[in-house]
């Protein structure tokens, strides 16, 4: 086929028509999505309408099905926009987050539950708690992992006290940009903002790049972002969303040390989560203090094969130099192997709480 303005005319056309097929199907999509609300509030007027296991398994299969040539990833992050926009329809999604805006942790709410959620910014970890308890929001996002700088203790700690489950998982990878504002003099920085976690991340490049500059930790990247447009000497460490949400420009792109530097994020709410064909399950445990007591705990995990993902240990508030153990794990509550594994966990420790099992991230 050549470049000729009859085959480009015909392409245009042939595009067209196809846009008109996807308003018509995600028209028609939209509609039911309108009467499943009517359906479900007709039979429960408090009906849950965000389904994380539902959602799940629609974009497994979309991955699946896809044949190119967009990949897979490309494709479900269009269906998850699809997917959010409908939600809406049925009842718009509150999801409260770290924030302020343009942190990563609102990027990834944004990432889990699209652009048509309600999101709304809170300044502690403990305050995206409260509000879920609250039910003044549907689901909360907050921080538990970086692959560089290890576990978010606060978030931990919150889990302790709070009957909030978890109900998702969503990983992003990390991209850390020096930035600077229109009035700052580049060869004069001799101070950069950012978060601690961030600094550390980037501790090598600044070392190389900018040793003398005082490196000031803040709350959060997106309020270093905002630091800097009032200081001609100053930098900040950010990303994307708080470089365009601050009008910041990009000196260094991609600063971090690790290239496959990356948070995990947990999705809490209420609700308690079905099982989707692929999930994972956290849970509390504090044990009694004597010895063998950390082989007692993980004994029936190997025994019955279930794969450990994550183990780690926080003092217990009840007692001087005892600890309690955060455990991910593959599986989900309701399958028969799992529910018997807890419940030996169960006789062998002083306290066992379930934070929750939901779908292993899709995105």
């Amino acid at each position: 086929m050549t470049d000729s303005p009859n085959n480009l005319d015909t392409l245009r056309q042939r595009i067209d028509e196809i846009d008109n097929d996807i308003l018509r199907l995600i028209s028609a999509r939209a509609e039911c999505a309108k009467q499943v609300a009517e359906v479900k509030t007709k039979s429960d007027k408090g009906a849950v309408f965000y389904r994380p296991e539902r959602e799940a398994q629609v974009l497994r299969r979309i991955m699946e099905l896809n044949q190119g040539p967009l990949n897979s990833e490309e494709m479900a992050r269009l269906f998850r926009e699809i997917m959010s926009a409908c939600l809406a329809l049925e009842q718009p999604t509150k999801v409260a987050y770290l924030g302020p805006e343009g942190t990563f942790t609102q990027q990834a709410a944004l990432k889990h539950f699209g652009a048509s959620a309600v999101s709304m910014p809170m300044a502690a970890i403990d305050e995206v708690f409260r509000e879920v308890e609250a039910g003044a929001v549907n689901y909360g996002v907050v921080p538990v992992e970086n692959s560089t700088e290890g576990v978010v203790s606060h978030t931990l700690d919150s889990f302790m006290d709070s009957s909030i489950h978890i109900c998702g998982e969503v990983v992003l990878r990390i991209h850390h940009h020096l930035l600077v504002a229109d009035t700052t003099l580049r060869d004069k920085v001799s101070r950069v903002y950012s978060h601690p976690q961030s600094l550390a991340q980037c501790r090598k490049w600044l070392d190389a790049h900018y040793p003398r500059a005082e490196r000031v930790p803040v709350s959060s990247n997106a309020e270093a972002a905002k630091m800097i447009k009032g200081e001609w000497h100053s930098a900040a460490i950010a990303g994307d969303m708080a470089a365009k949400l601050y009008g910041l420009e990009k000196v260094a792109e991609k600063i971090e040390d690790r290239p496959d530097n990356s948070t995990r994020f947990l999705i809490i709410g209420s609700q308690h989560v079905p099982m989707s064909g692929e999930d994972k399950t956290s849970i509390v445990v504090a044990m009694r203090n004597q010895p063998g007591a950390l082989h007692d705990l993980l004994e029936p995990f190997h025994r019955h094969s279930i794969d450990l993902t994550r183990l780690e240990t926080r003092p217990s508030r009840t007692g001087v130099w005892n600890y309690v153990f955060f455990i991910d794990f593959k599986g989900h509550v309701d399958e028969p192997r799992v529910a018997a594994v807890l419940e030996e966990v169960r006789l062998r420790a002083s306290e066992l709480k379930v934070l929750g099992s939901y779908p292993v991230g899709v995105l």
